[in-house]
């Protein structure tokens, strides 16, 4: 195993996560900027009212996109093992 392989499937393991993760984090900031707004448009200052509301996005949006997310995990893992004779050698 070469120093470039080891590179190529860390880079390529990084990539997925961030794919992976992409969703939730976006999710999770719009809502918080909604929320943020709102209480700044109400003067409610209240720490915990975003945490509900970000909650029920992260959720929705793990029913929409995590579909996706498993293929996509799942695709990466099966090329891992399927090219693990080749790196071996």
């Amino acid at each position: 195993m070469t120093p470039t392989t080891v590179i190529s499937i860390g880079r390529e393991a990084l990539e997925i996560m961030l794919l992976v993760s992409a969703p939730l984090f976006i999710a999770a900031l719009v809502t918080g900027l909604l929320v943020s707004v709102f209480q700044a448009a109400t003067q409610i200052n209240e720490a915990t009212l975003s945490f509900v509301p970000k909650l029920l996005m992260i959720f929705i949006t793990l029913i929409v996109a995590g579909p996706w997310m498993i293929t996509l995990l799942t695709d990466y893992m099966r090329r891992l093992f399927e090219s693990i004779p080749g790196i071996i050698g």
